[in-house]
């Protein structure tokens, strides 16, 4: 069986490279080195979304599906820097060699990291083959828009169309799984300020497992599961996250009743 990798990453305003990039000094607030740069954003695109190699990496949580196991993390420790998090997640590329899956990862998670890792000097040696090390990968890698070691659900679902995308939150809700839980993806920047990193990572963790669950959806349409062996994995999700202390997945387990 291939392990099956599912990663979802938060990010808030780099200011350390807005500073250096519009040359400010420490005078200013982050917040409102932040607030120029959405001002300056909305100026010239309508909206304060800052480019993705302005994103700075505070969170990345993936679900695990290997062998008999399933599980659900955020990579590292709270105060670890990006860089640490960025090659945490690339190191397991290179132990597993997983099947990874995502939801806009292609358009957003997956660019955010590579312009990150350029930034720390990350090393990705698996993920970037293209068939140079792995003559497999010269037709499956993870890089290929259609390749399929990256499979990004919202891409694929939505026949690459851009007006053709739906929001993990509602999708995840009409199959009846729970949907976003404790934040929306436009407050974890003042989460951050507030110096809640414990909460954007239960978030972050929450979409990730709802991701997996999507996932397990689409792989019954497509013939890849029957629908005992559908139902085998969800009870074994449904079962992992019922022996977790933590209280996010109380909270996810009470919108997804048995």
């Amino acid at each position: 069986m291939t392990p099956v990798l599912v990663f979802d990453i938060e990010t808030v305003p780099d200011v350390a490279g807005l500073r250096k990039l519009y040359g400010l000094g420490t005078d200013l607030a982050d917040e409102q080195v932040a607030a120029m740069a959405f001002q300056r954003r909305r100026q010239a695109t309508g909206n304060d979304f800052l480019q993705l190699h302005l994103q700075r990496v505070v969170a990345i949580s993936c679900a695990l599906r290997d062998r008999d196991s399933f599980r659900v993390w955020s990579l590292g420790e709270p105060d670890d820097g990006e860089g640490q998090l960025i090659q945490r997640f690339f190191d397991g590329v290179e132990k597993y060699t997983p099947q990874i899956v995502s939801w806009n990862g292609g358009g957003f998670d997956l660019p955010v990291l590579h312009y990150r890792g350029l930034v720390h000097g990350v090393h990705a040696d698996r993920y970037w083959d293209q068939g140079e090390d792995d003559r497999e990968f010269k037709w499956n890698n993870y890089i290929s828009r259609y390749h399929s070691r990256h499979l990004d659900l919202m891409d694929l679902l939505a026949m690459y169309q851009p007006r053709g995308a739906a929001p993990l939150d509602q999708l995840a809700q009409l199959l009846g799984f729970p949907g976003k839980i404790g934040l929306e993806g436009s407050q974890v920047w003042q989460a951050w300020q507030d110096g809640k990193i414990a909460q954007i990572r239960a978030y972050c963790e929450a979409d990730v497992a709802n991701t997996y669950l999507v996932y397990l959806r689409f792989q019954l349409m497509r013939g890849a599961l029957s629908s005992d062996k559908y139902q085998q994995e969800i009870n074994l999700v449904r079962t992992t996250l019922e022996k977790s202390p933590d209280p996010h997945w109380r909270e996810f387990l009470q919108l997804w009743p048995a």
